[in-house]
């Protein structure tokens, strides 16, 4: 989104702040479905990690792009993940998660959303992320034009509580801030807002 160019003659922006929560999880491919797609590759916010187990789904299944996709799509009620991702995917063989993201990403600018800061939070027993952080940040930076210093990333194994700390998948939990001027409302919200 441009910034907003306020003349000295106007009144300040007055802002409003927003933030919206997103969640997925994938199961890791069982090893009938690896023989099936040997090449297949384990992919986290869109940087492919090589000699990792991937995970199962009818796109590339980078649960974090989906998590960030479905945080967006609660912040503008414009839901990506289900029919749209469905028609790029099924009928079209998009299966990049970037082109999901990409949606959620226009949906904001459509309705006036600056997109401020993320905060992703993985839980998986495997693998170790701490060391593909750096390059997950970067690509994440490009995608959303925000600086890495807006993104925060995290991971745990949750102390093994649940199947994605015990192995079976990974999950993903991301919270999105973002703004867009008052004076205007989001395009197609009440302005009561």
């Amino acid at each position: 989104m441009e910034p907003i160019i306020v003349d000295k003659d106007s009144k300040p922006v007055d802002w409003l702040y927003c933030g919206a929560i997103g969640q997925d999880s994938h199961r890791f491919v069982t090893e009938e479905e690896l023989a099936g797609q040997p090449d297949r590759p384990l992919v986290l916010a869109g940087v492919q990690l090589p000699g990792e187990r991937p995970l199962s789904g009818n796109s590339d299944a980078d649960v974090v792009l989906h998590a960030l996709t479905n945080a967006m799509s609660g912040l503008t009620t414009r839901n990506i993940l289900g029919k749209r991702a469905d028609a790029l995917c099924l009928s079209q063989g998009l299966t990049d998660s970037a082109i999901y993201l990409a949606e959620a990403m226009k949906d904001m600018q459509d309705m006036g959303w600056e997109l401020i800061h993320l905060s992703i939070a993985i839980e998986a027993a495997s693998p170790r992320l701490s060391q593909w952080f750096d390059l997950m940040r970067a690509n994440l930076s490009r995608l959303t034009g925000l600086s890495p210093g807006h993104i925060g990333l995290t991971a745990t194994t949750g102390e093994g509580l649940t199947s994605f700390g015990q192995g079976a998948g990974i999950q993903v939990f991301c919270q999105v801030s973002a703004r867009c001027p008052n004076q205007t409302h989001p395009v197609g919200w009440p302005a009561s807002c």
